[in-house]
């Protein structure tokens, strides 16, 4: 990623949904890898549900070589089953193939599949971590410590919005043939409909994923692409007070990044 964009002028104002000690985002060419605004982008923030991108990475890795398939089925134990919502509810002993994992962990943000995932792969939680961590490392995400595969709180996880898009542009690079699963909205699962919370997949204009999260310690995060126009961008929003007021400073910056001369506009905060 390069440096950030040059200032736009005075006049043009982002009102920010989030008190500024929660506040994050960053947008980047997904072409060129250029930085087009920035702001607290390297600075450390809870990643919650965003961490299942980076389970995503590994269990993609496992599907190219050759370990699982889309058929593999993942044994679901009582610790994946213990997970507090949001979860599919399922009982230990049960099972779910790979390809219903990934739609699970995209569109619903599954814990307990989120768990499953971690044992079947790693053989406990705690090891899938640290197997998470050192790859968050080797594709560049320098300030980025995983301790378990959900994004449930733990005092001792973190990212930064910049880690966020680094790990968002990857897995397009790395693996275009399964980034379709990122623009799911619903899926079906042991015969009922589950629905997604991306309210901005379907509604916005060449957005097509990837990854929502909420915590309390990190308030409403996601991380947007968007492929339309001859146009390709990353957008990283965290710490928003609702997700309506993230997907609306999404759409804000996208709209500005994509205007001719768009530059980085100032900032006024919003009050907690």
């Amino acid at each position: 990623m390069t440096g950030c964009a040059t200032t736009s002028p005075p006049e043009a104002v982002l009102a920010v949904p989030a008190p500024a000690q929660k506040y994050a985002a960053i947008v980047v060419d997904a072409k060129t890898g250029k930085q087009l605004f920035e702001m607290n982008s390297t600075s450390p923030r809870y990643p919650a549900s965003l961490t299942k991108m980076m389970t995503l990475y590994l269990l993609f890795e496992a599907m190219d070589s050759g370990r699982v398939t889309k058929e593999t089925l993942i044994p679901v134990s009582a610790h994946a089953a213990s997970q507090p919502p949001t979860k599919l509810r399922f009982r230990p002993g049960e099972a779910l193939d790979v390809d219903s994992a990934i739609r699970a962990l995209t569109v619903k943000s599954a814990n307990d599949v989120a768990v499953a995932v971690a044992e079947y792969l790693g053989g406990s939680e705690e090891a899938f971590a640290a197997a998470m961590t050192a790859k968050a490392r080797q594709i560049g995400m320098l300030n980025t410590v995983f301790r378990n595969a959900s994004g449930l709180p733990d005092d001792d996880q973190h990212t930064t919005a910049r880690d966020m898009a680094v790990l968002g542009l990857a897995l397009r690079q790395r693996f275009p043939q399964y980034y379709y699963y990122f623009s799911a909205t619903d899926f079906m699962s042991r015969g009922k409909l589950v629905r997604g919370h991306n309210d901005l997949l379907g509604r916005v204009h060449g957005v097509d994923g990837i990854k929502t999260g909420y915590i309390r310690a990190s308030g409403f995060n996601i991380v947007t692409s968007y492929d339309a126009d001859g146009r390709r961008l990353v957008v990283v929003v965290m710490g928003a007070d609702t997700a309506r007021a993230r997907n609306a400073h999404v759409e804000d910056l996208l709209q500005r990044a994509l205007a001719p001369g768009a530059g980085s506009p100032q900032l006024v905060f919003n009050d907690p």
